[in-house]
């Protein structure tokens, strides 16, 4: 069993900063593409960032130069760091990852609720 646990929502003002931590645990042989994915009320779920094993990363145009994500091997964690941010980055952000286990397979996090307002 593979379970990933994000932190670091909260309520921030407008300009604000946050980061966000995701961290896998279970049984892991490896993890492939690890990734962050948002979704606001109304809306469909959405790649917000993308980060390979090796670390090539691709963002959403919308996140370019404002929102980093990130990732530690060694301890199976995928971060996002997000700057600048807008009350359009309103949402609850997921954690996706690629894991090699008895059987690959695509497990998602619980969410963790980013809300932007003054």
């Amino acid at each position: 069993q593979v379970q990933l646990v994000e932190s670091g929502g909260g309520l921030v003002q407008p300009g604000g900063s946050l980061r966000l931590s995701c961290a896998a645990s279970g049984s892991i042989f490896s993890i492939n593409d690890m990734a962050w994915y948002r979704q606001a009320p109304g809306k469909q779920r959405e790649l917000v960032a993308r980060i390979t094993r090796g670390g090539a990363t691709t963002e959403a145009d919308s996140v370019k130069g404002r929102f980093t994500i990130s990732r530690d091997n060694a301890k199976n964690t995928v971060y996002l760091q997000m700057n600048s941010l807008k009350p359009e980055d309103t949402a609850v952000y997921y954690c996706n990852a690629g894991v090699y286990s008895a059987y690959y397979y695509q497990y998602w996090g619980q969410g963790t609720q980013v809300t932007v307002s003054s």
